[in-house]
């Protein structure tokens, strides 16, 4: 209407991030999945996994040396995983859900990148709105009693640095910001244009100090990707 006064609408700010590729265990969600599993096969299995676990995550040792071994000695059951499943949608990172719906209404593109497993992983995914093809893990495979075959050996999620070349595979807009915990996720780093170290559940130092950022939480993620 002409010679209207009223106050012109505020103008949201570009996100500095046009994508987000997000890890899962002990980001996400506050558990190490393969560790829950190896804790079914008793004490002296569970320290033996976690030990491996927490060494690749720190970079002591690459990630294809210990990732085949774990799973030979937990063989977990379909039914385990289908536990694990559960465990994941209990220990959802505190305002993931809300960050993540923040970050879709601003048209941020968000893919899950994980060395965890795809079948324990995708109810987790499902319940925080991100479609299965934006989710990439390893598989599984069962025989027809629900028993252990054996894990997608040929999978880059497997090795040290599997998650760079899985990300130099997705069709995903510039600029892409990383966020995990652990060194297979700093490994994104040469693919995307940052990487966020996630502290919330475990800080370790070596990831931290390579990082371009350091976010405790969700809120923080919020705030780097959409700046008020």
């Amino acid at each position: 209407m002409s010679g209207a006064t009223g106050a012109p609408s505020a103008v949201r700010p570009q996100p500095r991030f046009a994508s987000v590729v997000i890890d899962v265990d002990s980001t996400l969600a506050g558990i190490e999945g393969i560790d829950r599993l190896a804790a079914r096969r008793g004490p002296e299995v569970a320290a033996r996994v976690a030990a491996l676990t927490d060494r690749a995550m720190r970079g002591e040792i690459p990630l294809e040396s210990v990732y085949a071994e774990r799973l030979a000695l937990i063989r977990p059951t379909w039914d385990e995983i289908d536990a694990l499943a559960q465990e994941y949608l209990a220990s959802i990172a505190p305002g993931a859900a809300a960050s993540l719906a923040a970050l879709r209404g601003a048209c941020v593109q968000i893919a899950v990148v994980s060395g965890g497993l795809r079948e324990a992983i995708l109810p987790l995914a499902r319940r925080l709105y991100i479609p299965p093809e934006c989710v990439f893990a390893v598989s599984v495979s069962f025989n027809d009693r629900g028993e252990y075959v054996e894990i997608d050996a040929s999978s880059p999620l497997t090795t040290q640095r599997g998650k760079e070349i899985i990300v130099r595979t997705l069709a995903l807009s510039a600029p892409v910001l990383a966020v995990g915990d652990g060194a297979t996720d700093l490994a994104m780093k040469p693919a995307v244009d940052a990487f966020a170290a996630y502290t919330g559940f475990v800080r370790r130092e070596a990831v931290v100090s390579a990082a371009d950022f350091e976010i405790d939480s969700f809120a923080r993620l919020t705030a780097l990707v959409l700046p008020s």
